[in-house]
């Protein structure tokens, strides 16, 4: 559920349900999705989160690919623990957990006007005994765990100590590290010093503590006094602690209201709490991380990690990809290290073999259209019919437009295909950039694979076989190229207006790419089989049968370039969709010009031979209007987002 399909179809869709019936039914599409064959898969090639070894940290006391964590209530269930890993999360947090079911029956709400969640109890918790089991029985997760846990409210000193004590002993097997809740109360000085001395007792008492080996967060409310504050972070410093866990809430209304509000008085107290622990303590915070921007402004106030909550409801599942990226492109800037990574490959490192790929598929696709609009058929054509144009004008007057119909259209998907392997060669894999690289490989397989599609027919075309042996070797080339930058600019750090209507351009451009796509599977099976469909038929006057008494090598002809078409036009679609799941980004100002620049030679073929030749069946023509008015649709949303000026990002970096 990326974001061109969350905040454009699935968001208004599931705001309308009551906000835990709207949750079980997400999380439990996404679990069902992972679990099945090849369901990861799909969601990697939706999400396409790149590794990148810039955020790698241990600095929460365990290892974690992205600073990013998902908030235990998102997920209080762990039903989709295994679908979340793809997504850009680095760790997950598990709870509140508290030793007693506590205000499970209480009804969450949520207000899309504020972006807030209302939580009636901020301890909601379904108990140590169901979660335990749960996670018996759930499968490991790719992601660590940082299981938070609490007393039960209104527990004393001594006895919310052993209750900890005994979460941390029984939760120790699925933990990576524990977030220390409910022991800080905003003044409540001296039970903090009490509750966490006998915490720290029991801990150093027991043999086989459960906190050995473990880091430990202590939980701090959003705004605590200074007294309050000094207390807890003298108890963490003196008990060696790994450091804190800002709270993600404010009490409202007589509840727990998560929202964007809780990052300014988040950002203070991380302000205050690094003047009094200085640097070494690790924090995590979850206060109000709603769009990149709030994740730069709380890592640079000296947040060593985010979570998210009301964020991910409210943004889109694509919030910790977004943040990933923007921390890995400020990473890059500000790293001398990085300098040889940000370099561009050279023009024979990659792009150039690519770009001359692209540049020979157009001019191959002009000469096409040339020929397929004067002669239509080659002199070897002619020959493997044993008839020349006159002859097939004489047989059907109207045989040979229909003819140029196929291979003008083929013509303009050749020069379709080379613009986008001219363009993302020179501006993808130019700079290093490995979805670029990943949306050429699989476009250049299925594209080389598909010349062989007509051999089924019995025709063999010298002039394709031709271009293929002059163009592979390019593409292979074009292949060894090294492309692994996650990113070569800065995100989108706002959830604008602008932003939201370039999802629904994306939007256009991924069912652009997925309808190009079947009908491209769909072309080329009808050309080594049927050949004709009865639009086809019904323009010729005449029948299959009927054409093969004429001319028995007429239908392995056709049927030739009709499989061509098909599998050029699925070549087409998959660089197109890949470049439309992953290639969208502000002010990729090239991406606009290319999407323009490929899909103009395509539509202007397929509608001029069409009306040309009289072919102007309704529906067959219909998934070409449909597709025109989503590209033009997609062009017009897409065009603020990708080629307005970017702004500077939160460090003062030029974008």
């Amino acid at each position: 559920m990326p974001d061109w399909s969350y905040q454009t179809i699935f968001r208004p869709l599931l705001f309308r349900l009551p906000a835990e019936t709207a949750r079980d039914i997400t999380l439990g599409a996404m679990g069902t999705l992972s679990r099945l064959p090849f369901g990861q898969l799909v969601i990697r090639t939706l999400g396409h989160m790149e590794f990148s070894g810039a955020l790698v940290s241990d600095k929460l006391g365990f290892p974690v690919r992205y600073p990013v964590g998902l908030a235990g209530p998102v997920d209080p269930r762990l039903t989709a623990r295994k679908a979340m890993s793809p997504f850009g999360f680095g760790f997950m947090e598990i709870g509140p957990v508290t030793p007693e079911p506590c205000g499970e029956n209480e009804e969450v709400r949520l207000s899309p006007r504020e972006e807030a969640i209302f939580y009636p109890s901020p301890f909601r918790s379904e108990g140590i005994d169901r979660i335990e089991r749960r996670l018996r029985k759930s499968r490991p997760s790719a992601l660590p765990n940082i299981v938070r846990i609490t007393p039960m409210p209104g527990s004393g000193p001594e006895q919310a100590a052993g209750q900890l004590l005994e979460l941390m002993r029984r939760l120790e097997p699925y933990a990576a590290a524990f977030i220390v809740d409910g022991c800080v109360e905003a003044g409540e000085p001296e039970r903090t010093r009490r509750l966490l001395r006998e915490l720290r007792a029991k801990l150093a008492g027991t043999n086989d503590s459960p906190s050995n080996g473990k880091p430990l967060l202590l939980a701090l409310p959003l705004q605590p006094d200074a007294e309050t504050l000094a207390a807890a972070v003298d108890a963490v410093l003196h008990a060696g602690w790994r450091g804190f866990y800002i709270a993600d809430g404010i009490y409202s209304g007589g509840g727990f209201v998560v929202s964007g509000e809780a990052k300014r008085p988040g950002l203070e107290l991380l302000r205050r709490l690094r003047l009094l622990a200085g640097e070494a303590p690790a924090v995590l915070a979850a206060c109000g991380v709603h769009e990149p921007q709030d994740a730069l402004e709380l890592r640079k106030a000296g947040a060593d990690a985010v979570l998210l909550h009301s964020g991910l409801v409210y943004a889109g599942p694509g919030l910790p990809k977004r943040i990933n990226e923007a921390l890995i492109y400020e990473t890059e800037q500000s790293s001398p290290e990085d300098d040889d990574r940000r370099a561009k490959p050279g023009f024979f490192g990659g792009w150039g073999w690519m770009t001359l790929l692209g540049l020979g598929m157009i001019i191959g696709g002009i000469l096409a259209w040339i020929v397929a609009s004067t002669s239509v058929m080659l002199p070897y054509d002619a020959a493997f019919l044993g008839e020349d144009r006159s002859e097939l004008i004489r047989a059907n007057p109207r045989l040979l437009g229909f003819m140029s119909h196929d291979r003008v259209t083929l013509a303009g998907t050749m020069i379709s295909i080379g613009v986008l392997y001219a363009m993302l060669g020179r501006y993808g894999l130019g700079r290093g950039l490995h979805w670029a690289k990943t949306a050429l490989l699989v476009s250049g397989i299925v594209g080389f694979s598909s010349f062989f599609l007509y051999l089924g027919y019995g025709y063999f075309d010298p002039l394709h076989a031709l271009a293929a042996a002059l163009l592979l070797p390019l593409f292979v080339l074009a292949m060894r190229g090294r492309a692994e930058r996650a990113v070569d600019r800065l995100p989108a750090l706002t959830n604008g207006g602008v932003w939201k209507r370039a999802l629904w351009g994306q939007l256009c451009f991924v069912a652009l790419g997925a309808g190009l796509g079947i009908g491209g599977i769909v072309i080329a099976l009808v050309g080594i089989t049927n050949v004709f469909v009865p639009e086809d038929l019904m323009y010729l006057c005449t029948s299959a049968d009927t054409l093969r008494q004429l001319n028995e090598r007429l239908l392995p002809l056709i049927a030739h370039d009709r499989a061509g078409f098909g599998g050029a036009l699925f070549s087409d679609a998959a660089a197109l969709l890949a470049t439309a799941l992953w290639g969208v980004q502000e002010g990729r100002r090239w991406l606009w010009y290319m999407l323009l620049a490929a899909g103009t030679p395509a539509f202007a073929a397929g509608l001029s031979v069409h009306l040309s030749i009289g072919y102007t069946n309704f529906f067959h023509l219909l998934p070409l209007y449909g597709a025109l008015a989503v590209y033009i649709a997609g062009l017009i949303l897409l065009y603020p987002y990708l080629t307005r000026r970017p702004l500077s990002s939160a460090l003062g970096t030029d974008r």
